[in-house]
């Protein structure tokens, strides 16, 4: 859970950014990255820039605490029950840590996303209680607190997978080729050998880049979904398929299904980073090695 809300908070104002462009508010929808970054500030103050934040740490904690927790648990399942180890049972813990923390913590990320995408001036959303009780009675209840979630599980599946099979690879591997170089003993446990921090960084940042890059297009096809009736276009967007077709015919690859990709890797490289080196120091702190 700290792991996750220490991540998060790092890369919120980017975080803000790439859901006003991801679905081309009308506000910022001339602007780029950068430009973007700067026109938040002077139009809703520098606290814009972690809009929707609150209700980020409240969905952080428990998605972090569950995907971390369920990883661990899976892996274990898999390699006990199935009897499969090596690489590959990295990516199937992954994936399914993924899938459960997304499932049980979606309502709030709907709830996270609608506040972010609304500018200064408008009030739709009061705050999270508010946004909560109106997306429940003008959306059908319960199951307009689920729109988009397709989208999310397909695309968590490869993003969880590929995220921890690389950062868990890249650390097996550096630990048993350089382990002087590369590790040092744990803090909690000498005989347990960990990366040190630096290292830790750097393989959780190329862990996020390759699992953001395999899972962007999904990723925007989900803000979408989740803005449902924000957006003017939002009857062309009611399922995933239909979404994704929509965004290619309207804006294409570059402009539509990757628009704000390299905003991600700004904002996912350090996130992932940070992660996965908060979770080896927290796991340290409160002796789990």
């Amino acid at each position: 859970g700290v792991a996750g809300c220490c991540a998060k908070t790092t890369t919120a104002p980017l975080d803000r950014v790439k859901i006003l462009l991801q679905a081309h508010n009308h506000h910022y929808k001339h602007l780029g990255v950068f430009s973007t970054l700067c026109a938040v500030p002077k139009k809703e103050g520098y606290l814009g820039l972690y809009k929707g934040n609150g209700a980020m740490m409240i969905r952080i904690f428990p998605y972090g605490a569950i995907q971390f927790m369920a990883f661990d648990q899976y892996k274990k399942v898999i390699k006990k029950q199935l009897g499969i180890s090596g690489h590959v049972h990295r990516l199937m813990a992954g994936s399914m840590a993924g899938i459960t923390a997304v499932i049980c913590t979606y309502p709030l990320d709907m709830v996270r996303v609608r506040l972010a995408f609304q500018v200064k001036g408008e009030h739709k959303y009061m705050g999270i209680i508010h946004a909560f009780k109106m997306i429940y009675t003008k959306e059908g209840g319960f199951s307009g607190f689920y729109r988009g979630l397709m989208p999310t599980v397909v695309g968590m599946a490869p993003y969880a997978g590929f995220s921890f099979f690389t950062f868990g690879t890249l650390k097996s591997i550096g630990l048993a080729h350089a382990p002087n170089l590369l590790g040092r003993p744990s803090l909690d446990n000498p005989e347990v050998l960990v990366l040190k921090t630096h290292v830790n960084l750097l393989c959780g940042g190329i862990a996020g880049a390759i699992a953001q890059t395999i899972s962007y297009p999904l990723d925007v096809t989900r803000r979408r979904m989740q803005l449902g009736a924000v957006l003017p276009d939002s009857e062309k967007c009611l399922t995933m398929v239909q979404t994704l077709k929509y965004v290619y015919r309207q804006h294409g690859i570059r402009r539509g299904l990757y628009r704000g990709l390299s905003l991600n890797y700004i904002r996912c490289i350090p996130s992932q980073a940070v992660a996965f080196t908060t979770y080896e120091l927290m796991k340290q702190f409160l002796h789990l090695n």
